[in-house]
């Protein structure tokens, strides 16, 4: 079964621009998901079990927090590695992402090198 990245942002920019940092991978055979909101992102996480999710903090519906919690409680998906990625970048918010399960917390602006780095490692794949 081909490995899947679900990427989870609500400002279309970001969103396009996570798509485009990642879709060397689709070369690789993996597939890219795309959620613009908290609700849509933990139904793709359920349905389409990802590897891999990069996932926006602040969001409509359901925040980032809110939807790793959610996937790190599920038995089922708590294998997932969920990387947030939000602007907001104090210390609270990082303890925060630890409280909630995330495995790493990158702040915007993001250097598109490091979010490709990150799911070379995560799914064992070298471009």
């Amino acid at each position: 079964m081909g490995k899947k990245i679900l990427i989870v942002d609500d400002e279309p920019f970001i969103l396009t621009l996570l798509v485009q940092t990642l879709e060397a991978f689709e070369e690789e055979g993996v597939i890219l998901l795309k959620a613009s909101n908290g609700e849509e992102a933990l139904r793709l996480a359920q349905t389409e079990r990802p590897d891999l999710v990069f996932l926006d903090v602040m969001m409509p519906r359901l925040s980032g927090y809110e939807v790793c919690q959610q996937i790190k409680e599920d038995a089922d998906l708590n294998s997932i590695t969920v990387i947030l990625l939000t602007a907001r970048g104090q210390e609270t918010d990082r303890e925060r992402a630890i409280d909630v399960g995330a495995d790493e917390y990158i702040t915007k602006p993001f250097d598109p090198d490091v979010i490709v780095q990150r799911a070379q490692k995560v799914l064992g794949i070298a471009l």
